[in-house]
């Protein structure tokens, strides 16, 4: 029922507990499946992830909200293996949006179709998916799949570190996603298609629509801009203001919790550097030599306090003195030489300004500075001997840039996290705002659109189909549609009863005109039934054109009813005649004549001042060219105007054949009737001069309807005067 709109709620309907334990069933497997594949590849050492089947399986059948919501579960629940898969959630719920995208526009229905997508699943995972472990991870090859295979290409010496690790990626992944996509195209294929339907997730709160309605109610047909893409803009507007608010917030508390941890780092460096010494003895460890067993054994301790924490850069303790700064001990660098033990070096520029208080022994706070080592962070620690003088300083340094790899990581982790999140929010909250607000709103629209009051079965159809949808969201929209329903019901009677009283309206003009036209007919004394018959071949003449194709811009259904309403009052202007004259037996003299005539625009006259109180009415406008000019001929000598071949209006036209041949099988008081045969061929004779030709022949060419109808109304008036003269002979025996 309603097809255009509306499916069976009996055989959709969403919330039927087989159709939700189904569901639930089969993403549940879709989670198995994706959590199986890539161990079952990971123990027999395949190069591959297939941690995606079980995505693009619930994305094509279920949906975008399942198919994101089991890749985003696929990753949170990796966690538990590797922390580090949570950062790739925004990857797999990319995946599932665009599998969803392809598996709705039928793309996993063809196999050579299904390939194309190869490249776009790869390109999420191997290009996005490196540059995302780039920024997490920064320069190093790691222990991933893909890593051997860098290696390879970085040996080869042609390729940088991170081009190899790009490229390895998206080798890796290209071949990785091809097996994917055979793998979900063949589970597809074995899954029955009778099964399918019941796995795309729906919420209707209303009878289900078709899917051409679905993509009628997806479409923007609207002025401006549409409900559905207003929410997603004003929900994506909001998750990008508490992103971006949230991001920058978390950056600069991160910044200086990193810095402060930066800090700690150093100053406990700098202490544990501090506490490795004898200060009684810093003049000795300046006389030392590089290769006393004491001073390598300080240096060896200093150097796995270095490597116990791989953020610090530089460790050294040195004396700070008028001549310069004097090495006590310093540590090589994979890019910095160390200085030896007694060397003196100048004092670097942005050290000057703590040059007294390094003189006085004093406490340092920590710096961050331009150095000719580039951006430290630096932590200088004094050491104070058994007399509490301050004897000299052991340093601590760490790059800036670590503090900023630090920083940039940790974004990245933030905005991998708010992605994954924000796609998986975006996702369920287009279908709470379809199946709550959009779809109901739709199908309301269509329903009202396609309302049709052109006849009493459209209108059942439409009220039907609008009581079908059965909305029920239990909020404003269900008070809206029930208001709707409520309105469109008393809509409906009230339309019924107009049209009742319309009708009635109609058949009581109709009756009057008729009354009318019969008062004007018996003043000449015609017995003939003549308004009834010329209508007759009026509608006749009328619906034969119709089917030839003839006027088609003229003849339309409302044309043809108001010129064959209107046909009986061509005469009407015989009202202002004389009896004396419309009954004369014999020949009208030209005064009489002229009279005769005039009844065209006594009717004209008549008519024109009901049109006065009736505005717009093509009924009457046609009245009045049937009682003006219906008695013009086709080559120009009629009366009243003298107009000429289709100067003369259409109705007129048709109505001088039935009129004319009406009035030759007619008895008149002046004539007797002619038969039907010498009329027809009167008809004839007068194409092209008295008649449109072309009506005229189509007249004479469907002589046998004109004879029936002829016939019909002589049977009609005999029965009439029987009836008549039998009452007549009731009332004399009665009286």
């Amino acid at each position: 029922m309603h097809k255009d709109i509306l499916q069976s709620k009996k055989t959709n309907d969403p919330n039927s507990g087989k159709h939700l334990a189904f569901r639930v069933a089969f993403y549940a497997a879709a989670i198995l499946i994706n959590f199986v594949l890539p161990r079952t590849a990971s123990r027999f050492g395949l190069p591959l992830y297939l941690d995606n089947v079980g995505t693009l399986l619930a994305a094509i059948l279920g949906g975008y909200l399942p198919g994101i919501a089991v890749g985003y579960l696929n990753n949170i629940i990796n966690m538990r293996g590797n922390p580090g898969n949570a950062y790739y959630v925004v990857l797999s719920t990319l995946i599932a949006a665009f599998g969803s995208w392809f598996g709705t526009r039928g793309w996993f229905k063809k196999f050579g179709k299904a390939l194309l997508t190869i490249p776009v699943f790869a390109f999420i995972g191997g290009v996005l998916g490196s540059i995302l472990t780039y920024l997490l991870y920064g320069y190093g090859m790691g222990e991933g799949i893909s890593a051997p295979f860098a290696r390879a290409l970085l040996e080869n010496g042609t390729w940088s570190v991170f081009q190899a690790q790009l490229i390895s990626d998206v080798v890796i992944d290209l071949i990785d996603k091809g097996i994917t996509v055979v793998l979900v195209f063949v589970i597809l294929k074995l899954i029955p298609e009778a099964l399918k339907p019941g796995l795309w997730l729906t919420g209707w709160r209303q009878a289900p629509l078709s899917n051409e309605a679905l993509k009628d109610a997806r479409k923007n047909d609207t002025r401006s801009f549409s409900l559905r893409g207003k929410i997603v803009t004003i929900i994506s507007a909001i998750m990008f203001m508490v992103a971006v608010v949230t991001t920058m917030i978390s950056y600069i508390l991160y910044q200086n919790f990193a810095k402060e941890q930066y800090i700690y780092s150093c100053r406990s460096a700098a202490k544990l550097s501090a506490d490795l010494i004898d200060p009684d003895r810093v003049e000795d460890y300046l006389k030392m030599s590089d290769t006393d067993p004491e001073y390598l054994r300080i240096l060896k301790e200093l150097e796995d306090l270095r490597s116990g924490n791989p953020d610090i850069e530089f460790i050294y303790i040195y004396q700070f003195r008028e001549d310069g700064v004097h090495v006590l001990f310093d540590l090589d660098t994979p890019e910095v030489k160390a200085q030896k033990p007694g060397d003196v070096i100048p004092m670097e520029e942005y050290l000057l300004e703590y040059r007294d208080d390094f003189f006085e022994g004093r406490r340092i706070e920590p710096m961050l500075d331009e150095t000719i080592y580039g951006k430290l962070l630096t932590v200088f620690e004094p050491v104070y001997d058994s007399a509490g003088n301050c004897v000299c300083y052991a340093g601590a340094d760490i790059r800036v840039e670590e503090i900023r790899l630090s920083s940039l990581n940790f974004m990245t982790k933030v905005f991998s996290l708010f992605m994954g999140f924000y796609i998986f929010i975006l996702a369920l909250c287009i279908w709470l705002v379809d199946y709550h607000l959009i779809y109901p709103i739709a199908a309301m629209t269509m329903s009202a659109r396609k309302f049709a009051y052109d006849s009493e079965e459209a209108i059942d159809i439409s009220v039907a189909r609008l009581q079908h949808l059965d909305i029920s969201t239990g909020d404003e929209i269900e008070n809206l549609y029930e208001s709707l329903s409520k309105t469109i019901a008393s809509t409906v009677g009230y339309l019924e009863d107009v049209e009742a009283k319309g009708l009635e309206i109609a058949h009581m003009q109709h009756g009057l005109i008729y009354v009318l036209a019969d008062l004007v007919e018996s003043r000449d004394k015609n017995t003939g039934d003549h308004v009834r018959k010329t209508a007759a071949y009026v509608r006749l003449i009328m619906e034969k054109m119709k089917e030839k194709g003839m006027y088609s811009d003229i003849l339309t259904d409302d044309y043809m009813a108001d010129v064959e309403n209107s046909a009986p009052l061509h005469d009407v202007g015989k009202i202002m005649v004389s009896d004396v004259i419309l009954n004369k037996p014999g020949r009208l003299t030209d005064e009489e004549f002229a009279i005769m005539k005039s009844h065209t625009t006594a009717g004209k006259e008549i008519i024109q001042s009901a049109m006065s109180l009736v505005s717009d009415s093509g009924y009457l406008k046609e009245a009045k060219n049937l009682a003006t000019y219906h008695h013009e001929r086709w080559d120009g000598s009629g009366y009243p105007s003298g107009k000429k071949g289709e100067e003369i209006p259409l109705s007129a036209r048709v109505m001088a054949i039935a009129d004319v041949f009406d009035a030759l099988v007619s008895k008149r008081s002046y004539k007797e009737p002619f038969s039907f045969e010498k009329a027809m061929d009167i008809i004839r004779e007068g194409a092209g001069s008295q008649f449109d030709p072309t009506i005229a022949a189509l007249f004479a060419e469907n002589a046998e309807e004109v004879r029936k109808i002829a016939a019909a109304h002589e049977s009609m008036l005999g029965q009439g005067i029987r009836n008549f003269e039998a009452g007549g002979s009731g009332q004399e025996k009665n009286a």
